[in-house]
Parts: structure tokens; sequence; C-alpha cells
């Protein structure tokens, strides 16, 4: 049977991995021969360090992807193309050369990758090519959950009871890509060079491999088997930054080394068997699905407020806001919690959730500081930087957002300290110089007796700072610079605890 294109290319994104690939399956069904590029994209790599964690991890998945593609046509000579430059440059002149009459990718939705896309469409066009894409990041994209009027929600519960509703209880369809692998052709010997060093890109290695960090859909596979043991407790253990609780897949979940229909598939599965845990972690995915949802269709969050009224707010700025600023990127701000939070961004690229909020509420209702510092400052460090995640937990955070926090309930580092991480366990790790206090001090060293103080060799001010605000006088601020959206809304006078 004569298929509808006689050769296509796959260009891989953010879905590096062969299993249950949207547009790896598409062009195999619908092409005689398919070739398989990725770009490192000039334009992506150049505003980032020399040291980046995720080029790192983004070039050892890609060895994988290439082992794997190899294996799945059955061709020694098979597998990936890797090329350097722009993409809205190569992709069109890769088609040419290889006389693809289309290019299969998956959807994205972030506005550079969206005007990206266009540029890349319409030079195919112009050379009587397509671009074809395909769903692959989500499992409801755009506007496929919508409210009972049609317009797409913003607010969470009501979208993830619609979303539950709309997947029921089969799990999503997963793309087999295996039967048509055939079709994956031997790369052409100009293109048969092995995926580029770090180097060659421009980049050097980080401590991706000392954290433990496996790159590849195989350390994703561990990581899966190994949460799959673990789920049920989810929801028990989910909070607690030193206890292993989260699945550890989100960036795993960012470059597309695992599915997010095969996660669903196994959260389902254990939710309608009665767990619980299972359960709270599906509901994450949707929360995953539903910030997606939101930067496709209300794009304005990417520089603004979801909520316009409180793009009025005056945030702090000037000398004091900068070096305030600087004080919590470093993890000097004076409260252990946040400093440890911060410390294990800056040492890992990695942040436990529970601190995401406790850390963003602090930068932005303690200090007064722009909720889009922080924004930018997480999107540097973050592993697993995803645009709309990160915007809409910024904007969660600083009550501008969907479903966000009322502005009146602000975290307060102490308690939330006390909580989540009681015995200081998390705060010994990441903050060693109060390693030596007793539990009961370290989550406010400056509440500690001088002497306690010295036999545990903290010196408030030297080798650990004073708090640079008063969690009081912050909170009362707040509500002070809040008023200008205060306007019909209840205001309550309880700090989260």
């Amino acid at each position: 049977m004569r298929k509808e294109f006689d050769t296509g290319l796959v260009w891989f994104r953010r879905d590096l991995r062969v299993h249950d690939n949207a547009a790896l399956h598409a062009a195999l069904e619908r092409c005689s021969r398919v070739h398989c590029v990725f770009v490192f994209d000039r334009a992506i790599l150049a505003p980032l360090p020399r040291a980046d964690r995720r080029v790192e991890f983004i070039r050892e998945s890609l060895v994988e992807l290439d082992a794997d593609l190899r294996a799945l046509a059955g061709k020694p000579l098979a597998g990936l193309i890797v090329q350097h430059g722009f993409a809205t440059a190569v992709i069109p002149q890769l088609a040419e050369t290889l006389n693809a009459q289309a290019v299969f990718a998956a959807h994205d939705y972030e506005p550079g990758a969206m005007a990206r896309d266009a540029a890349v469409h319409s030079a195919l066009a112009s050379q009587r090519r397509a671009l074809v894409t395909v769903k692959d990041h989500v499992i409801f994209e755009r506007r496929e959950v919508l409210t009972q009027t049609g317009k797409p929600y913003g607010v969470f519960t009501p979208y993830k009871r619609a979303w539950l509703a709309r997947l029921g209880d089969t799990p999503p369809v997963q793309h087999a890509c295996g039967p048509h692998a055939q079709a994956l052709a031997e790369r052409p010997q100009a293109y048969a060079e092995p995926v580029p060093s770090l180097d060659t890109l421009g980049f050097s290695a980080t401590n991706l491999q000392a954290l433990g960090i496996g790159a590849g859909a195989g350390k994703a596979r561990l990581l899966v088997d190994d949460f799959w043991e673990r789920m049920d407790q989810y929801g028990q253990t989910r909070d607690f930054p030193s206890v292993k609780g989260p699945s550890y897949l989100s960036v795993h979940l960012r470059f597309g080394t695992v599915s997010i229909r095969q996660l669903v598939s196994l959260a389902l599965q254990r939710s309608l068997q009665g767990s619980a845990g299972a359960s709270v972690w599906l509901g994450e995915l949707v929360w995953r699905d539903f910030y997606f949802q939101v930067l496709a269709n209300f794009p304005h969050v990417v520089d603004g407020a979801f909520k316009p009224e409180y793009d009025q707010i005056v945030w702090e700025h000037g000398t004091q806001a900068q070096t305030r600023f600087a004080a919590w990127c470093q993890g000097c701000t004076g409260y252990p919690l946040v400093d440890a939070a911060m410390a294990q961004l800056n040492q890992t690229g990695y942040m436990h959730n529970r601190l995401r909020m406790v850390a963003g509420s602090f930068l932005v209702k303690h200090l007064g500081i722009d909720w889009r510092w922080g924004e930018r400052y997480f999107a540097e460090k973050l592993n697993d930087f995803d645009l709309s995640a990160n915007n809409g937990g910024w904007q969660w955070v600083s009550s501008s957002g969907c479903d966000a926090q009322p502005y009146f309930r602000i975290f307060n580092p102490i308690s939330q300290s006390e909580k989540f991480d009681a015995h200081g366990k998390f705060i010994k790790r990441y903050v060693p110089q109060l390693a030596r206090l007793d539990v009961r001090q370290i989550h406010a060293p400056w509440c500690a007796k001088p002497a306690d103080l010295a036999a545990a060799g903290v010196t408030l001010g030297g080798n650990y700072p004073m708090p640079i605000v008063d969690h009081a006088q912050a909170r009362a601020r707040t509500l002070e610079r809040y008023a200008v959206v205060r306007k019909g809304l209840q205001a309550s006078t309880s700090d989260v605890q």
C-alpha cells in the first residue's frame, strides 16, 4: 500500500524518546522513508551559561535516542541526525537536501516556539513541503477542555473535574512506533556524525552526573519503576523535602524522555484500584495540562498578570530591592528554610515543590519584589524549567494567577519550616553552618540564646545572616501593597500554618 509521503523528516524537540512518540508514530505511518533530526538551536542556546545542566541532559539523552532509533530500525547505519544552527534555517535546508515532502514534530505552546514553527512552516511551504505537528506533550491541549459556555478554564478545580470526566476510566492511547519501524532510513554519509560533544557546542560539563541525575529514556524508566513502588504514599510524603516523596520525573517530562500518556495511565490504573496517593499524583499531572492550556489560551501571562488588576501593584525597586533580591538568590535571607531551598536550587538545579511555594512567596510577599524577577531566576536555574508551569507557579504565589492563593494568605517561613522540616534535616544538608543547632532553634536561629549559638558555632551576621526582614512587618507591608486589588475581596488575618 502506497503511503502518503515518500520521505518524511521527524524533528525531535522536547520528545526525546522512541516509546509512545506521537510525531515519530505519525511519520512512520504516513511515510515510506523516515529520517530523524535534532537541532541544537543557536537561538535557544545563545543566552545560556556555558555550564548548563539542561544542555548536558539533552546531549546525553540524544546519545541514547540515537542508539534507540538504530535498534528500532534494525539498521546500524540509521539513527539521529544532529545539527547545530538556527532551526528556522536548518530544518528547511535539511528537508530540501533529503527531499522530504513533510516534516513531523510535536506541538509546542510557548510563544517563541510557535513563532519559530510559523517561520519553518512558511519556509517549507515555499518549497512545497508540509509541516505536520501533532499533540504529544499533554493529554488535553488548548481548547480540548472547555467550560459549558465554551470558554477555557481559569480555575483549576472545575478544570480538573472536566479533565477527569473526559478521560474517564480508559487510559490514553499510546503510539506504538514498532510496527512501521522498517521505514526508518539510513542516514546519508554526510549526516552520519555522532552526537556532538558539549565542547563542540560551546558548553562545558556540569555536576549533572555527580548529582545522580540520569538523562535519557532508560533512566526515566528506572525512576518510573522506583516511583511505582512509592506511589501509594505520595499524598503523605510529597510535602517533606527531606523525604523521598516526589517522582523526580519532572526533568524527564520537560524533555520528553518519558511519555505523559504512560504516566497518566499508571496513575489512573492505581487510582482506580483505590490508591489515594495515585489520585493525588494524577491531580498533579492535571495541573501540568492546566498550565499548558492557560499559556495557550491566555498568552498575556508571559509578560503580565493573569488577573490584570494585579499589574497595578507597585513593587519594591532601587538599591535595597536589588540587594535583597541578590540575598534571596544566594540563599542569604536569614530564614533557614528559604536559604536551604535556594541552596538546593543553586547547587542542583532542582527545588522541591513545597519549597518553590515557600521561597517564591518569601520573595514576593516578604521582600515585595516583582514575581517576574523570581520567575526569570528560576528559568535560568531549574533543570525542569517549563514556561507554563514556572509562570503558573509564580503567579500562584503572587496571587495574580489562576487559582492563586489569596493575597492575604502569606506563608510564614518559620511555621512552614517547623511543619515540613521539623527535625531540620533538609536545612542541615543545605545550610551546614546551622547543623549543630538544636531542632527547636534551627528554624529561627535569631531567637536562640547567645550561648546556644556559640556552642553550635553560629555567628549571626557572621557565618549566617540575620533576617533581612521581619515577618510581621513584611506581612503588614504586603497587605498595604495589595490594597489596590483588595476591593471586593474579604480579608483574613491568619498566616498559612
